[in-house]
């Protein structure tokens, strides 16, 4: 399809540029014609009406006097017809190499026009592909659970409430990965005008995405050290809240119990950097080029246990840090847990 538009839009620039060049060469042609008619005129006239030596002309022949003239002769018009052929002959040239250049230079722009359509669409394809995928795997569970205990004949009161249990857990998955969905498109959405761009505390921010992540940093025991100075940046609160939730769900996660996570900061000059640091099991050298894109999960180099979620956290902080316009870099080693680093830039 990318391929088929592409030529139909090369034939629609190479028709607009072939219709403006012959134009613009007939109006060549026929000006040059009568330039030449022109001068074949003024050279019959100075025939018939030689000059005297010394006198010069006190007018130029009006065009009463040059048709007035004589036929030219044979010789005459064979010149001129020879003159004019060539102008063609020469004009038909040029637009010869005006098309080659222009079917060059169109198939390319053609391309160049296409490609963020294609782009998006190719995005869009693979969106739709990887959530059909990750949709299916809860519902299929949620339907298999269902069938077979409908079939079950000795099923009973107890039974049927671990089975609905079991179901609402599916459930909750799929309402958990609706909403992930929801926000990753909204992240990709580069028109969203729900953005509130202000001057914030950075320790406020942390400290509010801290509040969201207690109850689960306490069930493994996990304890968060924070050592963020008193340092501004531009952003939107909830998006930027949003950002360290993840990041440090993240790092409590992938931790084991009774260790910490820390948040740093440094401050170049127009940047601030922020480090959140765990002391987990780390990252797989190979994986981590791979860890920003959608539903990337590198469960079997970070961890043998299963870890409840869909590949979309990390995919949703790499576009909140875009829409401010910063940075999100990682350094892990297996067996010696993580490091991102988030940079935004700094209100001095």
């Amino acid at each position: 399809m990318f391929h088929h538009a592409r030529l139909k839009l090369t034939a629609w620039y190479l028709l607009i540029i072939m219709v403006i060049s012959i134009s613009f060469s007939a109006f060549i042609y026929f000006g040059a014609a009568r330039e030449y008619d022109r001068i074949l005129r003024i050279e019959q006239y100075r025939v018939i009406h030689p000059m005297q030596p010394g006198i010069m002309l006190q007018r130029p022949p009006s065009d009463t006097d040059l048709f007035s003239i004589p036929v030219p002769s044979q010789q005459d018009n064979e010149l001129i017809e020879w003159a004019k052929l060539r102008a063609l002959e020469a004009l038909f040239g040029i637009n010869i190499i005006i098309l080659f250049l222009s079917a060059l230079s169109g198939y390319f722009l053609a391309g160049r026009t296409l490609r963020p359509i294609k782009n998006m669409l190719d995005e869009q394809n693979r969106f739709i592909t990887d959530s059909s995928h990750e949709l299916n795997t809860p519902l299929t569970s949620l339907k298999t659970s269902i069938e077979v205990n409908l079939r079950d004949k000795s099923l009973n009161n107890e039974k049927a409430k671990e089975v609905l249990k079991s179901n609402l857990e599916d459930v909750n998955n799929l309402q958990f990965l609706a909403a992930e969905l929801i926000k990753l498109t909204q992240y990709q959405d580069q028109n969203n005008n729900n953005f509130l761009f202000e001057k914030l505390y950075l320790l406020d921010i942390v400290e509010e995405a801290i509040e969201k992540v207690k109850s689960q940093a306490k069930k493994k025991n996990i304890s968060i050290k924070l050592d963020i100075p008193k340092t501004q940046v531009m952003g939107d609160r909830r998006s930027l809240t949003e950002l360290f939730i993840i990041l440090l769900d993240n790092a409590i996660k992938y931790s084991p119990s009774k260790k910490f996570v820390s948040v740093s900061v440094r401050k170049p000059d127009s940047k601030v950097q922020i480090l959140i640091k765990d002391n987990g099991i780390g990252i797989d050298r190979k994986d981590i080029p791979y860890i920003f894109d959608r539903f990337y999960r590198a469960d079997k180099s970070r961890t043998k246990q299963e870890v409840v979620g869909y590949g979309l956290g990390l995919s949703i902080a790499k576009r909140i840090v875009t829409l401010h316009n910063g940075s999100i870099v990682v350094d892990s080693e297996i067996g010696k847990g993580s490091v991102f680093a988030v940079t935004l830039p700094r209100v001095k």
